[in-house]
């Protein structure tokens, strides 16, 4: 999960979501970005982009500041997994599709969340029961609060609508290897990270390295333009994923 700042939010549950007061500005901001991927242009990261396919489905629920950010790892699940879906989170106004599609009873939605708390325990589920849904022939969906551990927090607590979901711990020993943030903790993984290890758990295992080596891309592409340094020739992964492209 990546991060959010812990500003407080005002208005009543009769308001319309409001648009952040201005664009997020990040150390670089002033950088030459490509449009398509929003990396720096000298180590652009379109070429490397390769869609896949998987049974299970991720959908985003993302802090509004997040959209703002060049480092925010979520959206290099939309470049790859060709089901991802990514709504909006407002406290006073959730997203009418996504409250809708949680009702519908092709999908097995699972709330990404830690089991660190004992009064939801009785919520929590195993990675089994996602390879139940899918013997149930439903649909799993993966659905990750898109924020810092504290906005997460906070994300999980004020959205009603999320109260009825089974909830799913990721548990892996995999440590993380981004590099844009710094972590409290190794083992506080960042969007992406999460996403690649559940579907790996699930089932998904062919998608999920085409996503592991499109983020080691993207890691490798964004650390070097940090420094000013063009990536040439392509690392492995790189390599990896002008191969899948023919």
């Amino acid at each position: 999960m990546t991060a959010f700042d812990s500003s407080t939010e005002q208005g009543s549950a009769n308001e319309h979501p409001r648009p952040p007061r201005r664009e997020f500005k990040a150390r670089g901001s002033f950088v030459t970005r490509c449009e398509g991927c929003n990396l720096p242009a000298m180590n652009c990261l379109c070429p490397y982009k390769v869609k896949a396919e998987s049974h299970a489905q991720v959908w985003l629920l993302t802090h509004p500041l997040e959209h703002f950010k060049p480092t925010n790892t979520g959206r290099l699940i939309s470049d790859v997994i060709t089901t991802t879906q990514v709504f909006t989170w407002y406290r006073v106004a959730p997203d009418a599709q996504l409250v809708a599609q949680l009702q519908d009873p092709r999908y097995a939605p699972f709330l990404i969340f830690p089991d660190d708390q004992p009064d939801y325990a009785e919520r929590v589920v195993g990675i089994d029961a996602v390879h139940a849904a899918k013997v149930e022939k439903r649909i799993p969906v993966f659905i990750i609060l898109d924020g810092t551990w504290r906005q997460a927090r906070r994300m999980f607590r004020k959205s009603a609508y999320l109260d009825q979901l089974p909830i799913l711990p990721l548990r892996t020993e995999r440590e993380t290897r981004y590099r844009l943030r710094k972590p409290a903790s190794k083992a506080h993984l960042c969007t992406v990270e999460v996403a690649i290890e559940l579907l790996r758990q699930g089932g998904d295992a062919v998608a999920a390295d085409i996503l592991d080596d499109y983020f080691e891309a993207f890691n490798d592409s964004y650390s070097a333009s940090r420094f000013y340094h063009k990536i040439d020739p392509p690392t492995a992964a790189m390599q990896r994923l002008l191969a899948l492209k023919g």
